[in-house]
């Protein structure tokens, strides 16, 4: 699902992903549930295009994680799943092009 999301992209934007690579774990840590408030779905971690400056090279990739246990339990069905996949997925990639949470709520994007 989490392929079928990345495929899904318009073009523009896979084509603007740098140095990020995107998994699947079953549920997050201990210390990443307690950076949120709630049930955590997904989570970006690396430094966003906007940020990157002209010392930003040689570095491993940005991760994205997507935790499909969490994800799982809030979904009534297979394609509820597909859509909350989708969901986070595109959430985490907005993080890496520099949106806040803050911005994601203003344009009305979750």
């Amino acid at each position: 699902m989490v392929v079928d999301a990345l495929a899904a992209l318009p073009e523009a934007f896979r084509e603007r992903i740098d140095n990020l690579d995107i998994g699947v774990e079953d549920r997050p840590s201990v210390e990443d549930a307690l950076r949120t408030r709630g049930t955590l779905l997904g989570i970006y971690r690396g430094v966003p295009l906007t940020v990157r400056g002209s010392g930003y090279g040689l570095t491993l990739p940005d991760r994205i994680v997507v935790f499909q246990a969490s994800l799982e339990a809030l979904a009534t069905d297979e394609e509820h799943l597909r859509v909350l996949v989708r969901r986070t997925v595109l959430h985490e990639i907005a993080h890496h092009f520099g949106i806040s949470d803050a911005r994601l709520r203003e344009i009305d994007a979750y």
